[in-house]
């Protein structure tokens, strides 16, 4: 019963050059190559600029999800807050137009107001 299954292989967990883990058999790993000594970085100012932010925000224990959550709802909160200075400008304008619009006829129908012709004089 035995006889129709192939010979076992030893198959060993690798680490590849970019971090992940693998399966892979024994006898087709390349050449082992010498590892190069990971730098430890001690001090915030010494990472590279375009990850100091990350590394404040995971390294503070704010994890993953917030430093995600900060690169999609900033400029979600932006764009929404813009949209609300807009509409509230607009409101504004009509506002004003509107209000200047009353008391241009209130003016004209008022019998002392500015358009009603030259006022009566008096007794001199």
């Amino acid at each position: 019963m035995d006889q129709h299954l192939p010979a076992p292989r030893a198959v060993t967990v690798v680490q590849l050059p970019d971090g992940t883990y693998t399966y892979a058999d024994a006898a087709r790993l390349p050449a082992p190559q010498q590892q190069v000594p990971q730098q430890i970085v001690q001090h915030i100012h010494q990472a590279p600029p375009d990850r100091t932010v990350q590394r404040v925000a995971l390294g503070s224990g704010v994890g993953a999800g917030a430093v995600a959550a900060g690169v999609y709802f900033g400029p979600l909160l932006i764009g929404a807050l813009t949209a609300i200075a807009a509409n509230l400008a607009f409101l504004a304008f009509i506002a004003l137009v509107l209000g200047w619009s009353v008391v241009t006829v209130v003016r004209a129908v008022t019998p002392g107001g500015t358009n009603a012709g030259p006022k009566p004089r008096g007794r001199r």
